[in-house]
C-alpha cells in the first residue's frame, strides 16, 4: 500500500529527510490572503484506518525511520484523541522514532489545552511549525488572518511550556510600504515575549491568483516592497530582537533574496552586517528567476 498522497503536498525545508505522513487534506482556515497553497483542496481529515494501514505498510518496508512530519496545512486541527492514535501507531511501528513535527495554525494551537499539548509531547510530537506572519493585529486583519498579538503569545508560550519546540515564520513585505514600520515593531515585540526555538523570514511573493485576493483584502493603499526594502525590514527586525534564550535564525526559504543563518542573540551583529553588505552590493542577491514561492 505504502503512501497515497493527495497533491499538492508541502513540507518545511527542514523536513526533507522525514517521512511525510498526510493525515489531513488542505487547511482548516484557508483564508489567508497571501496563501494559495491549498486553494484547490477542500479541508478534510484522512480516515484513521487508512492512516494506520499506511504506517503499517511503510514499517514493513523500513522500520528504521527516526523523523515524521504530519501534513497537510495544519494537522494540529485534528482532535487530540485522533492525534494520539496516530502517534501511538508511529511509536509502535518505528522503534527508533525520535521526532514528530506538524504544521499548526494560530487558531488551533489556542484550542489545545496545556494538558493536551503535554500528552502529545509525551508521544514524541516535539516540533510545531507556526506562521506568525506579523505581530501587528492591524496588518493581520488586512491579510485576513485576524488574531491578536496577545493570543499568539498565549498559544506559543503554552506550547513552549509543554516542552514542544516552535519553528516560526515571519513574512517580509507583508505590510507593504505604509505599514512596514508597524509590522516590524510589533513583530519584534511579539517574538521578544515568547520562547520560540527557530525563526525564519521569507519574502512576500504572490502568484496571479493570490495577487488579486491580496489587494482586495489589504486595500488600495498597498504598495509592494522591493528586495532592498525587504532587507531593510529584516535588518530592523534583527536590531529589535532581544530573545531571552537562543533562537536559531534562518532566511533560507526559496523566496528570499539573501540567505542568512545564525543564532540569536549571539550572531545578531554579524547578520546585520551581512545585510548591510548586500544592500550596497546588489550582485550578492539571489536573482528573481532562481527564486520561488
Amino acid at each position: 500500500m505504502f503512501l497515497n498522497y493527495e497533491e499538492p503536498l508541502y513540507r518545511p525545508p527542514a523536513e526533507a529527510n522525514s517521512l511525510i505522513l498526510q493525515v489531513t487534506f488542505g487547511c482548516s482556515f484557508n483564508n489567508c490572503a497571501f496563501c494559495s497553497m491549498y486553494e484547490t483542496k477542500q479541508y478534510k481529515q484522512k480516515d484513521i484506518k487508512t492512516i494506520k494501514k499506511e504506517i503499517e505498510s511503510i514499517s514493513s518496508y523500513n522500520n528504521t525511520i527516526t523523523r515524521v512530519f504530519l501534513a497537510d496545512g495544519d494537522a494540529l486541527s485534528l482532535k487530540t484523541n485522533i492525534l494520539v492514535e496516530i502517534l501511538d501507531s508511529l511509536n509502535e511501528a518505528f522503534p527508533n522514532l525520535r521526532r514528530v513535527s506538524i504544521y499548526a495554525s494560530a487558531f488551533n494551537l489556542l484550542e489545545k489545552s496545556f494538558e493536551e499539548l503535554e500528552l502529545l509531547r509525551s508521544k514524541k510530537l516535539s516540533l510545531i511549525y507556526y506562521g506568525i506572519e506579523s505581530g501587528s493585529f492591524e496588518v493581520l486583519k488586512k491579510i485576513n488572518k485576524p488574531i491578536s498579538n496577545e493570543k499568539m503569545i498565549e498559544g506559543l508560550n503554552k506550547a513552549s511550556k509543554a516542552n514542544i519546540k516552535i519553528s516560526a515564520t515571519v513574512i517580509l513585505g507583508v505590510a507593504g510600504k505604509a505599514l512596514s514600520s508597524l509590522h516590524i515593531k510589533k513583530t519584534a515585540e511579539l517574538i521578544n515575549q515568547t520562547t520560540i526555538n527557530y525563526l525564519s523570514t521569507l519574502q512576500l511573493i504572490l502568484d496571479s491568483n493570490s495577487y488579486l485576493k491580496y489587494i482586495k483584502n489589504f486595500g488600495v493603499d498597498f504598495e509592494f516592497l522591493d528586495d532592498k526594502e525587504m532587507l531593510e525590514e529584516q535588518k530592523k527586525l534583527l536590531k529589535n530582537l532581544n530573545p531571552t534564550k537562543q533562537i536559531i535564525f534562518r532566511s533560507n526559504h526559496a523566496s528570499n533574496s539573501l540567505a542568512l543563518a545564525g543564532n540569536l542573540p549571539k550572531d545578531k551583529q554579524r547578520l546585520i552586517k551581512e545585510i548591510e553588505f548586500a544592500l550596497t552590493n546588489e550582485n550578492t542577491l539571489i536573482p528573481n528567476f532562481l527564486r520561488g514561492f
